[in-house]
């Protein structure tokens, strides 16, 4: 039902022929009844497309073994003539949707043997093309609004003599299947004009374009005209398939339209409401969802810009969020307003015309839509729906700085925190209900008692809050409810939150300590409820004041920071304000904005791995001012001449460029987003895969792609299973060296399943879109991905489902841990050999369960983390792809007050233990691994893996595109030919040595980073690198030959050890000539050693076997000082 498919065919075994509605008749007679549908015509036209097509099918005589005697006139039969079946999906689709189906028997056996099937699919292949060609027979057209030209959706098409009608589609678009003939069609929508076009002709092939142009009955204002109103006209008869409609003209003195649509909006009404505005203003609009509520409704924002779905470099971005109590209404509809008033406005009025250019907008109406469900019209001050459904207050509900919440976060917190940390907002207002006044930060204070409560930037609040209460006459006067609360009193209209009273676990706070956003709570009336009646008071009060505090946005200073290098931006720089403790953070682009009252300031820009910049900047009232800063990388002026700082150097090939400005492409805001959208096929896991379904699908997919995919065993479980790893690569199992090559394994614990599903569902994703999306096709082309979907197949097959904290099937078959136990079991042994030992890994991925968080190594304790930073960003770079983990509050069961920042954390200081995967591949594969948890629940229901996918798919795409980061390198000699097994040393400790071809690849940290290139015979390189957070770096290394030898020159070394050697020759001659004369003179006096040859042999075996140290057999996490040191080694 919510695809809007226009023709089916269901394919069934048994007999030979076409089946057409209905398929049961009102006698439910078991068979002999012609049972009639409308479009009876038509299904028999299609019936006949199929059968006529088909060798045995066209004979009306299938010959069926025990049915010799059966015909079919054609080849067709009507369902219910046949036999009676109810409940037929054939005509569901007739009666329920705008789909016509028809059942087709295909063959006298059910199940054919498989040397069969070409005959069948012979015999079936022109019948198949012919029936969806007949999917564009009939008519077809749009259904539009006259004077907005936008699409009606589900509008009504009827045509004469046919009692079967079908709707229009989302922009007004329809198809009706008919027969050739002449017909009369009429489209019809409430609150519109019919119109009827007569005298269609419908002929055999292409459907006959039919449009329809509706007038409203009651006209509604144009975006682009002034207000009008029309007298409802009678039944249109036309005879041409479009209408046409003058357009008034406009005025020559402008008033904005204001909006007309003043009632409540429960929440389908709501979502209609804002389909529509979505669909009638396309290109400033764009209407999305942050998540769901708990009872699953969704939380709705509107994008309102001139580039909707872009973040603009430099553009600043606004929110207003509605209805968070669910009992406090106004601020639902004012949102509703507003999104109206921008809309109709934008192009025609000055002042939103602008707004929208330079602002991103951003309005959620309701954050709390099941509570809004439950309150009451006429409520003043009660709390009937206040609470979301788990009776929590979500204004109770955000982290705090003083106190600890200790009620579990709740999907709507989780969704807006989520939302916030993905969008750079800078200016936000909550809209309440209950008083008349705007409150700032801070809500609450350390001692929990109303007092004034200052942040950092209590100047700037009061100056945002005055902006909103100047432009709302009775909030100004600052006694809002006397007949309520005859004492309160609010000077000017505003206070200090924790000054009016204590909100520990408030919304606006978080915003400010957690992102750049500074965010006040604005209180619109007295009564949380008013009659319908009394909303356009409510929208005359509030309307300047929305617009007002929305120009806010642009106050203080903005600008961007740049590398003085190549002159992009620089991510995650810091700006600070001297005298002000709030420093905040650039976006993507580099850019920044940074509200402040008009003064005098001293602004910093900062970021890792560059030397500061301080720049005295004068803050007017006039509107923001542009204050962009470059930066130079430390210590460049110093190194200058003697250490060359290397970026990725330009290069002539094109597929190169390409392919890294995709990398960027993706590494964007939307970048993933925009991947996904484009992308082919729905993949969503709805079911746990045993061992058997799982072998099958990855044979499955190994089978209809072959040329991108190499299907392998690593191995065998203890009960005899295989250890299943498959490639994902444009030259399966083809050596390609200057390719990165990534790892994602899950399942090493058998009861937490989650994780092999999305591997699989990540495979067929990748596979589906190879070829279809460009995107994907270029990640696959040029990396090599490796998928090993289930390490502990033993364990999964004894799992039970729905069990969320059981241990049954976490071990293997032997009750082993396998990653408390790395080294010695089959199942581990197969991958050290096969995978992780070869070395050639840049990035791996484990997927666990029991936890919704990221750890990075050492899973051993008291560990020293060699590069730190890079190992962390890798496992942030997943976090923050991910709608919840980035927030850092997994919300367990049971540990419910758990926080991690920015949801990753070293593993050692979460769950410290010993023999690890993660550990392993570290310190003897020479590749970063890290762990994620992807569920709470080890074994969650299947229900809930769609949504589990929806959640992880960016974040594992993310790794895709970040493996291509880092610095790829490669490695010759001045006479160009590659050098291997050359170490390069990265930051005096990382090593990584060159493959064969003289390529390496390493991943870090975004940043400035020292190299160290050695080779034996060759003079060390020494060079910095720029690695950047959305482009892969190279490098390129050219050895000069080492003139050195044992620090001495080259010259003076050869010149020695020529004197020395004609020394030692001569002195051989000299030698060999005194014991000729003595052998001559003693002819038997040569003496022989004589030795026990067993015992020599003996003694010179034992002298030569060491008591070498067993790689596998020894506690590996304690094998640091090895003679080759690893990739990330560690310090003790």
């Amino acid at each position: 039902m919510s695809e809007r498919f226009l023709l089916s065919g269901n394919l069934h075994g048994g007999s030979v022929v076409a089946s057409y509605p209905y398929d049961d008749s009102p006698t439910h007679k078991p068979t002999g009844v012609y049972s009639k549908s409308a479009d009876d015509e038509v299904f028999r036209y299609l019936a006949k497309a199929y059968a006529s097509n088909h060798p045995i099918m066209r004979t009306g005589t299938p010959n069926c073994p025990g049915e010799e005697g059966e015909t079919f006139q054609d080849g067709i039969t009507n369902g219910a003539q046949w036999y009676d079946v109810e409940g037929g999906m054939q005509d569901y689709n007739y009666v329920w949707a705008n789909c016509f189906e028809i059942t087709l028997e295909l063959s006298c056996c059910k199940y054919p043997p498989t040397s069969q099937l070409q005959q069948e699919w012979e015999n079936n292949r022109e019948s198949l093309l012919t029936f969806i060609e007949k999917v564009h027979i009939g008519v077809k057209g749009f259904v539009r609004d006259v004077v907005t030209g936008s699409g009606l959706e589900n509008a009504t098409i009827v045509v004469a003599g046919i009692a079967h009608n079908i709707t229009a589609g989302k922009y007004g678009d329809y198809h009706r299947l008919l027969v050739p003939g002449t017909y009369n069609v009429t489209a019809v929508v409430m609150g519109y004009t019919p119109v009827t076009v007569e005298n269609v002709e419908v002929k055999e092939g292409d459907a006959t374009t039919v449009d329809f142009s509706l007038q409203p009955t009651v006209m509604a204002p144009a975006s682009n005209l002034t207000q009008f109103t029309a007298t409802p006209a009678p039944v249109s008869t036309i005879t041409s398939a479009t209408v046409q409609a003058e357009a008034p003209n406009p005025t020559s003195l402008h008033q904005p339209v204001q909006p007309v649509d003043f009632r409540h909006h429960h929440f389908p009404d709501m979502e209609i409401f804002l389909r529509r505005y979505a669909n009638e203003y396309p290109n400033i609009t764009r209407l999305y969802s942050v998540g769901k509520s708990v009872e699953l409704r969704e939380l709705y924002v509107m994008e309102i810009s001139d580039n909707p779905g872009i973040h603009e470099a430099g553009e600043p971005e606004f929110k207003y969020i509605g209805n968070m109590h669910g009992n406090e209404v106004v601020g639902r509809e004012l949102l509703l307003n507003l999104i109206e008033y921008l809309c109709k406005n934008f192009g025609t009025d000055p002042e939103v015309t602008d707004l929208v250019r330079s602002t991103r907008i951003h309005i959620m109406p309701s954050m709390n839509p099941d509570g809004y469900e439950k309150s009451q019209e006429g409520d003043r001050g009660g709390t009937i729906g206040r609470n979301n459904s788990n009776n929590y207050d979500l204004n109770r509900n955000f982290p705090d700085q003083f106190f600890q919440v200790t009620d579990p976060p709740q999907p709507e917190t989780l969704a807006v925190m989520s939302w916030l940390k993905t969008y750079p907002f800078v200016l936000s207002a909550n809209l309440h209900g209950g008083s008349l006044v705007v409150n700032y930060p801070f809500d609450d204070d350390e001692q929990g008692i109303a007092i004034y409560s200052k942040s950092p930037d209590d100047a700037v609040f009061q100056q945002l809050a005055l902006s909103y209460s100047k432009e709302n006459a009775q909030m100004y006067q600052g006694s809002p409810c006397k007949d309520m609360y005859p004492t309160e009193y609010f000077p000017h209209g505003i206070t200090n939150g924790a000054q009016w009273y204590n909100v520990p676990g408030g919304m606006q706070d978080w915003n400010y300590l957690n992102t750049n956003c500074f965010e006040v709570t604005i209180e619109l009336g007295c009564v949380k409820y008013p009659r319908a009646e009394e909303l356009p008071k409510y929208w005359e009060q509030n309307r300047r004041s929305l617009l007002q505090f929305m120009k806010q946005v642009h106050r203080g200073i903005w600008g961007f920071v740049l590398d003085a290098t190549d002159g992009r931006g620089i991510l995650n720089a810091t700006i600070s304000v001297a005298d002000i403790n709030h420093p905040l953070t650039t976006y993507k682009d580099g850019d920044y904005w940074r509200l402040l009252v008009r003064g005098i300031y001293k602004i910093t820009a900062s970021a890792r791995g560059y030397d500061p910049v301080t720049k005295m900047v004068e803050v007017d009232s006039k509107g923001g001012v542009q204050v962009n800063f470059t930066l130079s990388r430390t210590d460049s002026k110093v190194e200058e001449g003697k250490v060359p700082v290397l970026n990725t150097p330009n290069t002539s090939d094109p597929n190169k460029k390409e392919f890294e400005m995709l990398i960027k492409d993706l590494s964007a805001e939307n970048g993933l987003e925009h991947l996904l959208l484009t992308s082919s096929g729905d993949i969503s896991p709805y079911r746990y895969r045993p061992y058997k379904d799982l072998s099958e699908f990855l044979r499955g997919l190994n089978l209809n792609y072959p040329h991108i995919t190499n299907l392998t065993s690593l191995g065998q479980s203890v009960e005899f299973r295989q250890l299943w790893s498959l490639e994902i690569s444009n030259k399966p199992n083809q050596s390609e060296p200057e390719e990165p090559k990534i790892r994602f394994v899950a399942g090493i614990h058998g009861n937490a399943p989650v994780g092999t599903e999305l591997l699989l569902a990540l495979a067929e994703f990748l596979c589906m879109n190879y070829k279809k999306n460009a995107a994907v096709t270029k990640l696959i082309d040029r990396t090599r991905i490796v998928i090993v979907p289930s390490l502990n197949p033993d364990g999964r097959e004894i799992a039970q489902e729905k069990d969320c904290t059981s241990k049954i099937g976490q071990t293997n078959a032997h009750g082993r841990d396998l990653d408390t136990d790395f080294t010695s079991k089959p199942e581990t042994k197969a991958i050290i050999e096969n995978l992780i030992l070869k070395q050639d890994f840049s990035l791996s991925v484990a997927l666990d369960g029991g936890s919704l968080l990221v750890t990075y190594p050492y899973d051993k304790p008291v560990q020293t983390v060699e590069n730190k930073e890079t190992l962390k960003h890798l496992a942030s770079v997943y976090a923050n792809n991910h709608p919840l983990i980035h927030l850092g509050q997994p919300g367990c069961p049971n540990k419910s007050d758990e926080n991690i920042p920015g949801g990753v954390i070293r593993g050692a200081e979460w769950h410290s233990h010993q023999g690890s995967m993660k550990d392993f591949s570290v310190m003897f594969g020479h590749c970063p691994e890290i762990t994620v948890y992807t569920s709470c629940c080890y074994f969650p229901s299947a229900g809930q893996l769609p949504s589990l996918w929806a959640d992880h798919r960016k974040s594992l795409l993310s790794m895709l595109v970040e493996v291509h980061k880092g610095v790829h390198g490669f490695v010759q000699d001045k006479s160009g030919k590659p050098i291997s097994k050359a170490t390069i040393v990265f930051n005096e400790g990382l090593k990584v040595y060159t493959k064969d071809g003289g390529y390496f690849h390493v991943l870090l940290a975004p940043g400035l980073h020292n190299i160290n290139a050695i080779a034996d015979g060759y003079q060390q390189k020494h060079v910095k690198v720029l690695v950047r957070h959305d482009a892969p770096t190279s490098v390129f290394i050219v050895f000069d030959m080492d003139n050195k030898i044992f620090g001495l020159r080259r010259e003076l070394v050869v010149t020695v050890a020529g004197a020395s050697m004609s020394a030692l020759v001569l002195t051989a001659c000299i030698i060999w000539c005194v014991c000729s004369i003595k052998s001559n003179r003693h002819k038997d006096g040569f003496h022989r050693l004589r030795q026990h040859h067993d015992d020599y042999e003996d003694e010179i075996r034992m002298m030569s076997t060491g008591s070498k140290k067993s790689l596998l057999s020894h506690e590996f996490q304690d094998e640091t000082d090895t003679e080759e040191e690893t990739l990330y080694s560690s310090k003790h």
